[in-house]
Formats: structure tokens, sequence, C-alpha cells
């Protein structure tokens, strides 16, 4: 961790209390700067930081083929740790004031089809087993529930409120949402905490467990979803945000209205949530097409 940058990052972490991947990912971007200001022009003070510095660092990304939304992720991590420098007095002006971020087209949400993913939750079968019973709970609370990997994986037994059929999911800046619960996932959650208990598994805070009480890790749950969604799907991608995103374009296909799944998914903004109007879209076109007199 570079020396300019810790002071920022401990005031994400213990001020603004950021997540800690997404602490990682500020402090990946710093790090990446400030390497390339050591290897490009030797010691900098942040006072020296100037703008023509900043442009030549993005045209490097760029000349790496870096994608233009990664690029704009870079600077976003720079506007917010030259704002914190200003807020602190240690700098007269931002330097990113002149930066514009490149235009990233827009790609659509990849999601797996509805009949594909029926047959995964009722046809497809799961082992008798604890890593069985997890893998299958896992899925069906990405697909049915629209929560993050990450919300996922740090979500407690505390947070599950059985007599209300509902969860309590801590989002990207611990930003706290209810998400509900229809009764069967709410069933197969109470049986999952029962069975956790009664074979002595309950060692964790934790929701989900491996086989040795132990709270899971992010990579459990990306290998699980990919391992099953494999079995029914040929999507190039099979992740837990392709649950996601099926989740809020089922949703949206069959009339949710747009605010409603803006909620669920825990989106700051609405502008994210449109992305998935286009499918819903989509599928309006083919149902017109397919059915009016005159097409």
């Amino acid at each position: 961790m570079n020396t300019i940058s810790q002071p920022f990052i401990d005031y994400l972490k213990f001020e603004k209390r950021y997540s800690a991947h997404t602490i990682r990912a500020y402090s990946d971007d710093l790090d990446q700067f400030f390497v390339f200001l050591e290897t490009s022009y030797g010691p900098t003070v942040l006072s020296a930081i100037s703008t023509p510095l900043i442009r030549s660092w993005l045209a490097s990304l760029k000349e790496g083929q870096m994608t233009s939304k990664s690029i704009n992720r870079k600077i976003s991590s720079l506007k917010s740790f030259f704002k914190y420098q200003l807020m602190r007095g240690l700098v007269d002006k931002s330097p990113m004031a002149a930066i514009i971020s490149p235009k990233s087209g827009k790609r659509l949400p990849v999601y797996v089809e509805e009949k594909d993913m029926q047959s995964l939750m009722d046809h497809l079968e799961f082992p008798d087993s604890w890593q069985g019973m997890t893998d299958r709970l896992i899925i069906r609370l990405f697909y049915c529930t629209g929560v993050r990997l990450s919300e996922l994986i740090s979500f407690k037994n505390s947070q599950l409120d059985i007599p209300s059929a509902s969860m309590r999911v801590i989002g990207k800046g611990n930003k706290e949402r209810m998400i509900p619960l229809s009764h069967s996932l709410t069933e197969e959650m109470s049986r999952y905490l029962d069975e956790k208990k009664r074979s002595g598994r309950d060692l964790s805070p934790r929701f989900f467990v491996n086989a040795l009480g132990k709270g899971l890790y992010v990579k459990y749950a990306y290998l699980a979803v990919k391992k099953y969604l494999s079995q029914v799907t040929t999507l190039n991608k099979k992740s837990p945000h392709v649950l996601r995103h099926s989740f809020a374009t089922h949703l949206m296909n069959h009339g949710a209205d747009l605010n409603s799944v803006k909620e669920l998914l825990g989106h700051s903004s609405l502008a994210a949530t449109q992305l998935y109007t286009h499918n819903s879209i989509e599928k309006l076109r083919e149902v017109h097409k397919k059915n009016h007199p005159r097409n």
C-alpha cells in the first residue's frame, strides 16, 4: 500500500465503512497509479500530481487494451481520492476536474432463460449431502432474491426473519434492505438452519457453512453456481451475477414495477435497473410480432 493513499483507504474502511471488496478495488487502483508515477516520473509528491500526469496514466491503460468500463472505475477511484485530499486541505484543487470519462457502451445483462431455471430447480438432482443441500439453497437464493455474491457470503443467521418470511441484506455502502421470501424458500432456509444445528455445524454466525461448520468463501459459491448452470445452459458466463440478472429480467418480463425491482436489487438509482427493461421490451416485441393481425 502506498503511504500517500493509506489515510484515504483507512477513511473508507473506518469512517465510510465500505465493504472489503470495494476497499480492495480502490486500493488496487491507487497502487497501480502510484507505481506508474514512480516508474515513469520518479518519486512524486501529492501536490505535484497534475492533470497531464493522470492523462498519461490513462493513455497507458488505453494502449494496454483496457476497457472503457475499467478505465472509468479507475477515474472514479482517483476522483474520490482527490476529493478526500481537498477535504483535508492537502491540495488546493483536484487534478481530476478536467478529466473526462470515456464513453462505454452498456452491455445488456446476460440471463438464463426461465425454462432452463425451471429445469435446474425442479428436475436437476442435487446430492443427498450437506454440500448438495448447501449448493441447492445457494442457487435458489441467488435466483429468487437477486442478492449479490458478497451479500450472500456475508449473510448471517440473525438476518433471516422466519416469522415475517423476509431477509435483511447489507448491500453496497452498508445500506440495508429487506427482501421478501416465498413460503417454500423460507421453509427451506429454516430446514437448513435446523440441520446445521442438529449436525453440529452451527459454529459460525454465517448462514452458509461448509461441512466443517466454517463460513463459505466467495469462490465456493461461484464454482457451485458455475457447476449447475453448466448442466442447463450453454451461456458463456455462468456466475452468481448471471442469476441476479435472471432474477431481475424475469421479474420485468412478468410486468414487475421498475421501482420495485430497483429496491429489491439495492440499486442506488434507476439508471442501473433500466438496463433490464430492454429485455422485457424485446419480449413484448416478439409477442406483438407473433400475434398482431397486421404483422
